[in-house]
């Protein structure tokens, strides 16, 4: 790992108060890993952000208030990322003239695999799409900082026993989710940005310093 990665073990051994809630559903004395805590919180917004209000769904009729133009559709499309668990980078072309490129698709994959069990899944374009565009309107130059992509079936179920609250079907286990930072760029204008751009779920978890966002149903929490 990484000096991502060791800044991630340097948030602390010691669980948060919501872990040891009867509400988390975890275990008392369970042993949690700081990557543990992490994505069980990105699936428990209530219980990990108590000052937050319950998610609020946006009616499906709603319309982005960003729209991408065919000029931007059809450009060549580039995204830049750093896994902090494996510290694994990529920056590739990942469409052009609007065409998927298949070698780019592959090593974005890979970055965002699941780093427990190593099992690669297909992320969603239109996700790839709503990063670059993101990264774009935040004007940053730095790749993004991968705190969660992918997630299997298998890990996916091993934090579920660990907290009722993480999703028995995730977005992550759909290559449709990735929880992010955005070095250089403050983290609630990051889901300022993504919240205005109203292309799918934004997640804000403040006390770990990352960002959920989704090409899901549009909401937030």
């Amino acid at each position: 790992m990484g000096a991502g990665g060791a800044a991630l073990g340097a948030m602390g051994a010691v669980a948060p108060a919501w872990a040891n809630s009867p509400a988390s559903g975890v275990l008392p004395g369970a042993p949690l890993t700081i990557d543990d805590l992490l994505e069980a919180e990105a699936d428990t917004a209530v219980a990990a952000e108590p000052a937050i209000a319950r998610p609020v769904l946006v009616r499906p009729m709603m319309q982005s208030t960003y729209a991408r133009p065919t000029s931007v559709q059809n450009a060549v499309r580039r995204i830049s990322l750093l896994n902090l668990h494996t510290d694994e980078r990529c920056s590739v072309v990942y469409k052009e003239a609007g065409r998927p490129v298949p070698d780019a698709l592959k090593e974005v994959n890979r970055v965002l695999r699941d780093f427990r069990t190593g099992e690669v899944h297909p992320m969603d374009t239109g996700l790839l799409d709503l990063m670059a565009d993101l990264h774009d309107r935040m004007d940053a130059s730095g790749p993004f900082h991968i705190i969660s992509g992918y997630r299997s079936p298998k890990t996916n179920s091993m934090l579920h026993e660990k907290s009722d609250g993480v999703a028995t079907k995730s977005l992550h286990m759909q290559g449709m989710a990735v929880d992010i930072r955005l070095p250089g760029r403050q983290l609630a204008s990051v889901r300022d940005t993504a919240l205005a751009m109203g292309r799918g779920g934004v997640g804000y978890y403040a006390r770990s310093d990352f960002v959920h966002v989704d090409v899901g149903r549009v909401r937030r929490w």
